[in-house]
């Protein structure tokens, strides 16, 4: 009878208890993990709704800075760069100085823009065509003339500018002794798109007083690596009758150092401005965005 009873325990009562604890087990392991992940997954959700670490905002709040950081540069760039204008400016009005024999090359960038009065003749055996370059519209060229001075050395002088058409009989000048009010300047600097000068075939692009003092006959000629600019202190009709006659045409005296540092700090403090707009809007939006809802497991 123990036997018949225990049998019926294991037929019926048996595996309704372990389909029974099985249940359990499985509704305790959903409780803690299901519950978990949940929990996992709500923070993982919550932390990707409130993420600002998205490439769109780390580049639309850096850009801003950035920008900033670029036109206050300029804006301290514009600062010195008027302070340069009015230095030179303040030099331009002194009275012209005399050269002495022989010059201090290392000096001359603290005198740049100041007037100097010349004495001598003109070496036109010697004179150089630098261009083209291009004044009011006409094409042409810059006429570089050794001046022999009355010391016995030799500085070039900037003559002025020449239309292309009298590029080979130009005015040479008287050949007694003339003189130059000019003013001193240094190497012009050259730009990627400048060809290189070919000395042996007479051809200046750019201002390389070195080579130019050494192709008019150098250290050994008494030449010095000195540039001056002829000025003219002419009118306007004066000018125009000049170009004309194939006169070389001095420059004014004016300071015509570049500065476009004011568009720069427009520029930039502009897109630093646009950009943090941008970024304002960015934040207004995504705080304004309503949760997407929890995806059901």
């Amino acid at each position: 009878m123990f036997s018949l009873s225990r049998s019926k325990f294991s037929k019926g009562v048996l595996p309704t208890f372990r389909l029974a604890q099985r249940s359990l087990r499985l509704q305790l392991h959903r409780l803690l993990y299901t519950g978990e992940s949940s929990e996992h997954a709500t923070s993982r959700y919550a932390a990707k709704k409130s993420s600002w670490s998205s490439p769109t905002i780390l580049l639309l709040g850096f850009i801003p800075i950035f920008t900033f950081a670029l036109g206050t540069w300029q804006l301290q760039r514009l600062q010195w760069k008027i302070n340069l204008i009015d230095e030179l400016e303040e030099k331009l009005q002194r009275d012209p100085i005399l050269l002495p024999k022989r010059i201090n090359v290392s000096v001359i960038p603290e005198f740049t823009f100041r007037r100097v009065l010349l004495r001598g003749r003109w070496d036109h055996a010697h004179a150089m065509l630098l261009g083209p370059r291009v004044r009011d519209g006409t094409h042409g060229y810059h006429v570089i003339t050794p001046l022999v001075r009355t010391d016995g050395s030799t500085v070039l002088v900037d003559r002025g500018f020449i239309g292309k058409d009298f590029a080979d009989h130009y005015v040479r000048d008287e050949e007694g002794e003339v003189e130059v009010l000019g003013m001193l300047r240094t190497s012009h600097k050259r730009n990627s798109f400048t060809p290189d000068n070919q000395p042996a075939e007479g051809k200046w692009y750019w201002a390389d007083i070195d080579s130019m003092a050494e192709s008019a006959g150098g250290e050994t000629a008494g030449v010095q690596p000195v540039f001056i600019e002829q000025i003219f202190d002419g009118h306007a009709g004066d000018a125009a009758a000049y170009l004309s006659k194939g006169i070389p045409l001095g420059r004014l005296a004016t300071v015509d150092v570049r500065n476009a540092h004011l568009s720069y700090v427009i520029t930039w403090y502009s897109l630093s401005a646009f950009t943090a707009v941008m970024l304002g809007r960015v934040i207004v939006k995504r705080r304004a965005q309503p949760g997407r809802p929890m995806p059901r497991r």
